[in-house]
């Protein structure tokens, strides 16, 4: 009677201890919660054949690894980004990858990039706020007249062909970017990246 009891007791410690050990959390990130999951972002995408994540990828690190390596960039100068055209049939956040290209520039420390169009409103407002609202030292406020012009303009387009038939469809990237003078308007440096995506329908 004395052993089984004993055994008894055994049991419900080791199911308790159980029970515990599992409520213990262990500190690591849960990776998934239902049917969501992280994925790596660099992975290859290849849900379908319009311009995703890779393409995007693919063509930053091709522009900034050429441009990085132009003679142009030496005594890192000061260069804005213009509007990249998006002439495809389907809809492509353009500046997500100039984004892209600017932040790999960055990162090599060859280049500044001075405002570009979009953020220049909110350049000239905080400017304004600084030297026309009266809440800030005179002394200590960014000085209005100080801006720099950018030497080089950033610019550039994508285009698409896509052809399908009842079995396949076939899309065709190309990607321009180029490297305009402001003072002159020349071209000093252009680039292309090509893809090509053909998925079974």
């Amino acid at each position: 009677m004395k052993a089984f009891s004993v055994s008894k007791t055994l049991i419900v410690l080791s199911a308790s201890t159980l029970f515990l050990g599992g409520c213990v959390s262990t500190g690591s990130p849960e990776i998934s919660s239902g049917t969501t999951k992280y994925g790596d972002a660099k992975a290859v995408e290849t849900v379908s054949n319009e311009f995703g994540s890779t393409d995007l990828q693919a063509i930053a690190e091709t522009m900034a690894r050429s441009l990085v390596q132009s003679p142009l960039l030496k005594g890192r100068p000061l260069i804005t980004v213009a509007e990249v055209k998006n002439k495809t049939s389907e809809y492509i956040d353009t500046r997500s990858i100039t984004d892209t290209i600017r932040a790999q520039l960055l990162k090599s420390g060859t280049v500044r990039f001075a405002v570009d169009t979009v953020a220049m409103q909110g350049q000239v407002e905080e400017l304004s706020r600084q030297n026309q609202s009266g809440l800030y030292s005179k002394g200590k406020s960014a000085k209005m007249g100080k801006m720099e012009g950018a030497k080089f303009r950033l610019e550039g387009n994508i285009v698409s062909i896509v052809k399908k038939n009842a079995d396949l469809k076939d899309v065709w990237y190309k990607f321009s970017l180029m490297l305009v003078d402001n003072e002159t308007g020349t071209m000093e440096w252009a680039d292309e990246k090509e893809i090509r995506k053909t998925s079974r329908r």
